[in-house]
């Protein structure tokens, strides 16, 4: 796990190195999906401009009109120097939002330089979930009023939007297992302009041990529940039930599971399915309806090749007709 975490670290990086135009080059024009290697694509299908736009670890964006050829990767944010996140902060799980005819920008922020707790032998980084904004959905995203939307003392990631059934806007995000041994995923109140969040809101939806389906090897070789909560994105099926994508691991194989909410709300209680919900080794999945209105699951391929993990964005087909997804094969 610790190799694993190494080398995320430094694909993050150098894919940032990319974003920030350290050697990015030219933007390329028609490019298929599958000569697109990104981590934790998420897909914005905007109705005002008829275009896909995707965007994920790296920070970079990428634009289409078919969801087959893609143009880019353009730069399209600007971070405070100044602020925590440093000079040249590494960027994981982008997501694009529209709310209330602005565009959001979610992303994990890691300023290297910072150290902020040791666990284990593991040297944490100053990493946090942040919020940018823009008026257009291709940039520029800029900071908004707060300067931090969760505590400093801990890292946070993988933050997504949502809007519950209360009409208040929530981030839902990932407090990292590095730190806490047992990943969670947990939801903050936002402002009502999503400019910062509501401190006293922060609420623990579930924990990683909670699932029945993830599971890794401790060093005397037995079978403990594995410790990863990554990627949570909340959706709503037909029925209206709540349910919530997110991923861990089975193993070496990076999986992608759900869980569905009681209640209907995010304060859950939430149960976890029993099996994971696509095939191995593809996670970090988020769900979006084309301009045809078929669902699709966007998530990453997640393939070891001779010790480097290939990562190409890859979408399922989606039935949310019941009470529960039932994922598909994929679109080729």
């Amino acid at each position: 796990m610790k190799t694993l975490v190494s080398f995320l670290i430094l694909l993050s990086s150098c894919m940032f190195c990319n974003a920030q135009g350290r050697g990015m080059g030219r933007v390329r024009t028609g490019v298929p999906t599958d000569s697109i290697r990104l981590s934790d694509p998420f897909v914005l299908a905007d109705e005002a401009t008829q275009t896909y736009y995707m965007t994920g670890t790296g920070g970079s964006l990428w634009k289409s009109r078919d969801l087959r050829r893609w143009d880019g990767p353009y730069n399209v944010i600007q971070t405070d120097p100044d602020s925590w996140m440093g000079a040249r902060p590494m960027v994981w799980a982008a997501e694009l939002h529209k709310y209330n005819g602005l565009y959001y920008y979610f992303a994990t922020f890691t300023n290297r330089s910072v150290k902020i707790d040791t666990v284990r032998g593991n040297v944490i980084e100053r990493r946090a979930c942040h919020v940018l904004r823009s008026d257009k959905p291709d940039g520029p995203y800029t900071p908004m009023a707060d300067a931090t939307f969760l505590p400093a003392n801990q890292p946070t990631l993988d933050a997504t939007f949502w809007v519950d059934s209360d009409a208040k806007p929530y981030m839902v995000f990932c407090h990292e297992w590095l730190q806490n041994w047992n990943g969670t995923v947990e939801k903050i109140q936002l402002k009502t302009d999503l400019s910062g969040s509501i401190d006293d809101t922060r609420k623990l939806l579930f924990r990683a041990f909670d699932s029945p389906w993830s599971r890794e090897r401790d060093s005397a070789g037995n079978v403990i529940p594995n410790k990863v909560t990554d990627g949570p994105f909340p959706f709503r099926t037909q029925t209206g039930k709540l349910g919530m994508l997110w991923t861990s691991w089975v193993y070496g194989d990076y999986t992608q599971g759900v869980a569905y909410s009681t209640s209907g709300t995010l304060d859950g209680p939430w149960v976890q399915e029993p099996e994971p919900v696509t095939p191995p080794n593809y996670g970090h999945g988020m769900m979006f309806r084309t301009f045809e209105g078929k669902l699709l699951l966007c998530c990453h391929s997640h393939y070891n090749n001779n010790g480097a993990y290939i990562r190409i964005p890859v979408f399922f087909e989606v039935d949310d007709s019941g009470d529960k997804i039932k994922v598909g094969k994929i679109v080729k």
